[in-house]
């Protein structure tokens, strides 16, 4: 069986996350969509709150499941037995972000990361310009799933 994690932020999830994470479900018998988190800091929603939201936007995907994780997450994918991150790249500036910290958990643990280029319709969507737009009252409308833009709205209003 293979298990692979799609971890991040997700503060709040958006579509091209959404996007990521289906492509990965038809990948991988099962997907662990993982929320990490700095107690360092604060985001617009606690880990609970953004776990709730990825639940209901991917309820429709039988094989994916979603956690949180405070540590370092190759001691989480080393304990839950998973062979494969999958991260979404928007751009080069991505890959420049990405790339040391997949060279590292593979020094780590072995673990391979698997970079899904983006969607071009999500291309320029980031959790932190969602929020920002929605909270000077423009729309994200089809940038972010339904629950999310309900959670925004409601958030920032």
């Amino acid at each position: 069986m293979t298990h692979a994690c799609c971890p991040g932020s997700y503060d709040p999830m958006t579509s091209g996350h959404l996007d990521v994470i289906e492509r990965a479900a038809r990948q991988f018998d099962q997907v662990t969509v993982l929320v990490t988190h700095n107690p360092n800091k604060q985001g617009m929603f606690n880990v609970e709150e953004r776990m709730d939201l990825i639940r209901q936007c991917t309820q429709h995907l039988d094989n994916v499941q979603v956690d949180s994780w405070p540590k370092l997450l190759v001691d989480y994918t080393s304990a839950q037995g998973i062979s494969c991150l999958v991260k979404g790249l928007r751009s080069a500036a991505d890959y420049e972000y990405e790339a040391p910290m997949a060279q590292m958990n593979r020094r780590m643990t072995g673990i391979e990361t698997l970079f899904v280029e983006a969607d071009p319709k999500y291309g320029h969507v980031s959790s932190t310009l969602m929020k920002e737009v929605v909270r000077y009252g423009g729309s994200v409308e089809g940038l972010v799933p339904e629950p999310v833009l309900h959670a925004l709205q409601r958030r920032l209003k």
